[in-house]
């Protein structure tokens, strides 16, 4: 044993620098941090005094603490964004979960068992999508459980039979199949199974799913209505249509008794044969120490050396096997209405994929002509397969959609986009507009020149773009990067506003945000107020006057060797008499009554919020 001597004082004092290092970052306020790392949208900053530098959370807004521990988040309407982070659920101690009222999509994580203490768990009129994890029955706490409004999907998880202190349960308006667990067993007290073991449940609403067979006779004594909207064979109740039902095909019957305990195969043991020498057991034992303590030295030099390297962390990254949970779990209804083209289609059609008209470190344009329809602008998104997560394809398919709701003459017109497996394949289509971008119009030489007329034409069909965006869809649609290369000019040099960059919010969202990059790949430090700028209507409208300023003096919004655009104009913007020296130079003529607009509001944010609402 002498030889174990230096190793068991080397595992000694691992176990005492290992929880050092942890103090470093606690665990609870590592959890808030990983959930609001998930969170891409944030248009009421209700996250932003949560400071990753701050080991004590319990300052932080929507945090509740007892002693030390956390044991409340309440961030409840307002309007994030973003993926349940699996870290969020190694606060112990949380006894009310309460994020109802956001846009939250994605899967509910299976760790969310691990909430021993949890009361309360209300994740009610979000988005979030695929099944109710059965782990949800390790809440043995639980008192109320609201997953109402979301788009959950598959059979309702029989563990809800184990929630002994369940009282509240709303579960409606999701795409939930499949009977309700105790639906299939008699009366008696010795066979209730499923809900029907839930003796302190006082409420329930299972009204608009999929649900079939029948009620279970110990919830009759809930309101009929609360079952509403599904499958059921009842007359009195207003079901679906059979049309409805039959894509949602009805569970298979299960025997009243016995149909989930599985018959244990006895076997006869030999006891001397299972059983093990003394001496063999010990050398297991001190194996598995030996090797599970060179596992956590590996680990400790890893993080130790990460810590010293400026790096930049991509939280989307997950194991392979959460990368396949999630991709299970894309809701493929988002993308129903939407024009599938196959990459076959389109690489006709883009003369193999040779007719490049744009680029970037991540995506690809293509021109392309249909057969017999329109020419179009195919961007092809340039990532490996490999790197490709359930969250992104959760993403991609939503930004999809939204981009596929948009239909007004100064909007990009979105005609499809293309998912196929092999080759690996995710592609926008949208309407080509034949004259190119606004950018290439104001800072090629080669480009057509703009006359002053046509200018304010392009000037005012951007706002009104933007007006619709904003104010006359529901919800509303803002542009990632509002810019003169996201303005694209039909033949007539009608704007259209085309978001080709959504999509890398999710992959960026993890860096430094504090510079941009100009289309000549300049960089240049943008105005304090608006390093903090999240993509909302405000940030739209700010753009908006960066770009007013770029369509009359022709200068690109930011230049390496002119300085920012903004920095430049603000000893001009205001002083009438100087409002001249900001139009192009190369302009022969414009209009001193369009200057004066420019200058009887103060400041740029608000004068071009006026021209906006005007």
């Amino acid at each position: 044993m002498k030889q174990f001597v230096p190793f068991i004082l080397f595992c000694v004092n691992l176990g005492i620098i290992l929880p050092a290092y942890g103090d470093v970052q606690p665990i609870q306020a590592h959890a808030l941090n990983s959930f609001k790392e998930g969170i891409f949208e944030d248009p009421f900053l209700v996250l932003s005094d949560w400071n990753i530098f701050d080991s004590d959370p319990c300052n932080w807004f929507g945090v509740t603490c007892s002693g030390n521990q956390v044991t409340k988040l309440n961030i409840s309407g307002s309007s994030i964004k973003g993926f349940i982070a699996e870290e969020l659920f190694q606060l112990s101690a949380l006894q009310e979960l309460i994020l109802h009222g956001n846009k939250l999509i994605g899967s509910i994580p299976i760790s969310i068992g691990s909430l021993k203490y949890l009361k309360v768990l209300d994740l009610g009129k979000n988005e979030l999508s695929g099944p109710i994890p059965s782990e949800i029955g390790n809440l043995v706490s639980i008192i109320t459980i609201n997953l109402e409004s979301n788009g959950l999907t598959g059979k309702l998880p029989f563990t809800l039979g184990n929630l002994q202190n369940l009282q509240d349960l709303r579960l409606d308006r999701n795409k939930l199949q499949g009977t309700i667990p105790g639906a299939y067993v008699n009366a008696s007290n010795e066979n209730r199974q499923g809900l029907c073991r839930l003796s302190r449940l006082n409420f329930a609403d299972f009204s608009y799913n999929f649900l079939t067979w029948r009620i279970p006779k110990c919830l009759e004594y809930l309101p009929r209505i609360n079952f509403r909207g599904n499958c059921f064979n009842y007359k009195d109740i207003k079901q679906r249509t059979h049309e409805q039902c039959a894509l949602y095909p009805p569970a298979k019957s299960h025997n009243t008794q016995g149909t989930r305990i599985q018959p244990i195969e006895h076997k006869a043991r030999n006891p001397t044969r299972d059983s093990k020498p003394v001496w063999l057991l010990a050398i297991e034992v001190v194996t598995g120490v030996m090797v599970g303590s060179l596992f956590l030295i590996v680990i400790f030099t890893f993080a130790m050396r990460c810590k010293g390297k400026p790096s930049v962390l991509n939280t989307w990254n997950k194991s392979t096997s959460y990368k396949d949970h999630m991709a299970v779990y894309a809701d493929s209804n988002m993308l129903k209405g939407v024009t599938k083209y196959s990459r076959q289609e389109l690489e006709v059609a883009c003369e193999d994929f040779s007719n490049i008209i744009g680029s970037s470190s991540d995506s690809l344009v293509y021109k392309g002509i249909m057969k017999n329809g329109p020419e179009i602008a195919v961007i092809s998104l340039c990532i490996k397969e490999e790197h490709w997560t359930g969250y992104l394809e959760l993403y991609y398919q939503k930004e999809v959609s939204d981009l596929a709701r948009l239909n007004h003459e100064n909007t990009g017109k979105l005609l499809g986009c293309c998912i196929d497996s092999n080759p690996f394949t995710r592609m926008l289509v949208f309407e080509y507009a034949s004259n190119g971008t606004l950018y290439e119009h104001l800072h090629y030489e080669e480009g057509c020149h703009l006359s002053w007329t046509r200018r304010m034409k392009i000037i005012i069909g951007i706002a009104k773009g933007l007006r619709y965006l904003h104010t006359e869809i529901e919800p509303p649609f803002t542009i990632s990067e509002l810019s003169s290369s996201a303005v694209y000019l039909t033949e007539d040099f009608s704007p259209k506003l085309v978001d080709f960059e959504s999509w890398k919010t999710i992959v960026t969202r993890s860096e430094n945000s504090s510079h941009s990059i100009s289309h000549e790949g300049d960089v240049c430090v943008l105005p304090s107020s608006f390093e903090e700028r999240h993509l909302d209507i405000q940030g739209n409208i700010y753009s908006f006057g960066v770009l007013l300023l770029e369509i009359v003096s022709g200068r690109p919004s930011f230049c390496k060797d002119k300085g920012c655009l903004v920095d430049w104009a603000k000893d001009y913007i205001g002083k009438q008499e100087d409002m001249g020296s900001v139009v192009d130079p190369a302009l022969k003529y414009f209009k001193d009554e369009d200057l004066k607009e420019f200058c009887v509001i103060d400041r740029l944010k608000s004068s071009f919020e006026l021209i906006y609402q005007g």
